[in-house]
């Protein structure tokens, strides 16, 4: 009597168990994972090391094109301050 009742309970979950694996294996595999990671995180380093070169790369250029804008700035500022002063007129008239 124990077993039947036992059996009762336990073949249904294992039959549903069994025919729920049987249909997701159409949707997914089922077998086990493979954790073999280090060729996806290999290349996404790459793909790190390339964005940080570039970032270095524009920080450069973006240094020296402020730099060429002040100097730029300084020579026009040179420019108009390198104007001679107006000649100076007699105000004095000879009598």
């Amino acid at each position: 009597m124990c077993c039947k009742g036992f059996f009762k309970r336990v073949a249904p979950f294992f039959l549903t168990f069994s025919l729920g694996l049987f249909i997701a294996s159409f949707f997914v595999t089922i077998a086990a994972p493979s954790f073999q990671f280090k060729r996806g995180f290999n290349r996404h380093r790459e793909y790190h090391r390339k964005l940080e070169f570039e970032n270095q790369r524009l920080r450069e250029e973006n240094s020296l094109l402020k730099r060429q804008v002040a100097d730029k700035r300084n020579s026009d500022l040179e420019m108009i301050l390198d104007v001679p002063p107006p000649p100076i007129k007699n105000s004095y008239k000879s009598r």
